[in-house]
């Protein structure tokens, strides 16, 4: 008579056993679930890296979103969108007549979120400090600039700045794009030669 009552105990037990196994496994993968699903807040871009399902596409980005990040297969990282500024004392740069032109300036940058300039973001400046963010923003100024600058002659750029502002942002925003990067707002802190020129004309 105690064998039935032994073997029905028994059952009971591991049914209990294999009832609290179950809910502990469902509550993993709950924890799990929530663990990794990512929100991207407003002022950052989420970039998924690995493998990503995208053909040619080596990683995924999301702005003001949210995404699952699959285990072993995937991982995440942030960039941020805070706007960058960037003195730029550019001193001798030469005009189209060959004189020498000293325009000091602060440039403002941050990483856009246009679909196309946000993947370039991912894949040419993720993992990089903000300092060098900087540096490969203001090498790329410099350089634009004294392009514009060797286009122009002096007395448009100095009548005229509006066409001077223009000129440089057409020229630097598809090499800062390249990169990941817009440009926001160009500051020119004042325009002066070394010959004197542009105070004898006034």
């Amino acid at each position: 008579m105690l064998q039935p009552v032994l073997l029905a105990d028994t059952t009971g037990v591991l049914m209990a056993i294999i009832g609290i196994a179950v809910v502990m496994i469902f509550f993993m993968f709950v924890v799990l679930l929530v663990k990794q699903f990512k929100r991207c807040p407003s002022n950052r871009v989420l970039v998924i890296y690995g493998k990503t399902g995208k053909v040619g596409s080596a990683a995924k980005t999301i702005h003001g979103g949210a995404a699952f990040i699959v285990p072993l297969i995937q991982d995440y990282a942030y960039l941020s969108l805070e706007p960058i500024q960037i003195e730029v004392p550019l001193r001798g740069a030469l005009s189209a007549e060959n004189i020498r032109v000293s325009v000091p300036s602060v440039f403002t940058v941050a990483v856009d979120t246009s679909p196309t300039v946000m993947q370039n973001a991912a894949v040419r400046l993720l993992g990089l400090s903000v300092g060098e963010i900087h540096k490969q923003a203001e090498e790329i100024i410099f350089g634009q600039l004294r392009q514009v600058i060797a286009s122009m002659h002096i007395e448009e750029i100095n009548r005229d700045r509006d066409k001077f502002l223009s000129h440089i942002q057409n020229s630097l925003e598809p090499e800062l794009n390249k990169i990941g990067l817009q440009l926001i707002n160009v500051n020119i802190t004042d325009i002066t030669d070394e010959s004197g020129y542009i105070d004898a004309i006034g």
